[in-house]
């Protein structure tokens, strides 16, 4: 049995693709590949790693895509555009944070970012189909592999997986990151962008910063251990500590 997960995307679809090729060079086309969320913002194409991703579904692939703070931004801007994320410690909007990445990702989509709001919400309804809102806003919270239980951001220690809440699950560093409670199910994450994915025993950080320029990672989880993708083959992902 084998789970692969790929991190934070970020609008890299060069960066999935070559990702995808990775893992079908050794697994096939049917290979269970979990994405930890993050889809979009920052990156140059938004729209075509959405697309991607829907063709892969619809084609019947067994992908896993759970849904990543970011991914809640464009479809909550084209249903209520004044919605501020409460996990947004400066407490601005998404298209006037410098560092989210909604101008990129209106672009993606044809959208000039430049425009005022009112005219921007407006081509933003227009120029985002439906089906590409639809799967950002419906993409699962959390999903539970035989290896792995899949989450964006993490899980609250001592808090059953059916009482998580939204927020800390696309959202949570602290009482998390440094904790070194035994989950159950190895912890498959993102959101926290490191240089390179990292294990800490009880979790797998995947997000290794892509959406800075770094590479997309994509790594084997089996029963027996982890391994990092690369183009020289795999590397063993042996567990550290998280201090």
């Amino acid at each position: 049995m084998r789970l692969y997960a790929i991190g934070d995307i970020h609008g890299h679809l060069d960066k999935l693709l070559e990702a995808h090729d990775r893992i079908q060079t050794e697994a096939g086309r049917n290979a269970v590949i979990a994405h930890v969320g993050d889809l979009i913002d920052r990156g140059p194409d938004s729209r075509g790693v959405v697309e991607h991703l829907i063709r892969g579904r619809d084609a019947g692939r067994p992908w896993i895509v759970v849904r990543g703070n970011h991914d809640r931004f464009l479809p909550a801007f084209l249903e209520r555009p004044d919605w501020v994320d409460p996990g947004l410690s400066s407490g601005q909007h998404w298209i006037d944070h410098p560092g989210l990445g909604a101008a990129e990702t209106l672009a993606s989509y044809g959208v000039d970012p430049g425009l005022d709001r009112a005219d921007l919400m407006r081509e933003a309804q227009r120029a985002v189909p439906a089906d590409h809102a639809r799967f950002l806003a419906s993409l699962p919270l959390w999903h539970l592999h035989p290896l792995a239980l899949v989450v964006h951001a993490g899980i609250r220690p001592g808090v059953g997986l059916l009482d998580q809440v939204e927020q800390d699950l696309v959202w949570i560093r602290k009482g998390f990151l440094g904790s070194d409670t035994d989950f159950g199910p190895l912890v498959v994450h993102g959101h926290t962008a490191l240089d390179t994915a990292t294990h800490y025993g009880n979790r797998l950080n995947m997000d290794g910063g892509a959406g800075y320029g770094r590479p997309l990672c994509a790594a084997v989880i089996e029963p027996w251990g982890a391994h990092l993708l690369t183009a020289r083959g795999r590397v063993p992902l042996a567990p550290e500590s998280a201090a």
